[in-house]
């Protein structure tokens, strides 16, 4: 029973980091209480849909809200080699994504336009997304589909880590490898190439940029709400 109360005791709190993560060069991006470090895509501070709420950023909106008030969320800070986790929970059929390598300037008016998505859709009911490949919960959005969709359903959360070092990028989720490629090689601009991406020339063409949690898409019951929490990363 000691055991047992002592592991209990010893549990580590969300939005913390570990004396061995620590070690490791682990970094918050989120530290539990506000949204220091972040704000929406081309402002200057998060939109009203954004708070904290429960140790979670929370994003919660009506389709109506204008978009200001719900524009993607994104660092910062930019990064380059990195190995970034964090954790997500939506309400039911809802859609959104984690970008990066997302370059903010006024010549873009999307963060998509820029940085390649970590897909997060619900299991069973984000349509059509749930339902089409390229377009399931951890693929890399649009141009390569994960052999399984190890994601939980609505309301439960899940882990998502994001490994990109030197153009080699792997996607796991809930601790399992979804996607394991490399940008920027030919095979790669021939990939984007028969894609919507073509469209943007400037598309996964950085290096180095910010980290963006999507909440542009008005899918799912409303009010839409994703939550996100232990966001953390480490340079490589």
């Amino acid at each position: 029973m000691s055991f047992i109360a002592c592991g209990m005791v010893h549990a580590q709190q969300h939005n913390t980091l570990t004396a061995q993560e620590k070690a490791q060069g682990w970094q918050l991006l989120f530290d539990g209480s506000s949204l220091s470090g972040w704000h929406s895509y081309l402002a200057k501070a998060p939109g009203k849909d954004w708070k904290v709420s429960d140790g979670a950023i929370l994003l919660q909106k009506q389709r109506s809200d204008p978009q200001a008030d719900f524009q993607d969320l994104v660092t910062d800070a930019e990064f380059g080699n990195f190995d970034l986790k964090l954790s997500w929970k939506m309400s039911p059929c809802a859609d959104s994504g984690v970008m990066f390598y997302v370059h903010e300037s006024p010549k873009y008016q999307n963060t998509y336009e820029t940085g390649p998505e970590m897909q997060i859709a619900d299991l069973a009911c984000t349509k059509p997304d749930s339902r089409v490949l390229y377009e399931r919960s951890g693929d890399l959005f649009d141009l390569i589909s994960s052999d399984v969709e190890w994601v939980n359903e609505a309301g439960q959360w899940n882990d998502f880590e994001i490994i990109a070092d030197h153009g080699h990028v792997q996607f796991f989720q809930n601790g399992h490898k979804v996607i394991d490629t490399q940008l920027w090689n030919e095979d790669w601009k021939r990939l984007v190439a028969r894609t919507k991406f073509k469209a943007w020339p400037d598309f996964a063409t950085f290096r180095e940029g910010h980290i963006s949690l999507q909440a542009t898409e008005d899918k799912g019951v409303t009010p839409i709400r994703l939550w996100f929490r232990d966001i953390k990363i480490r340079k490589l």
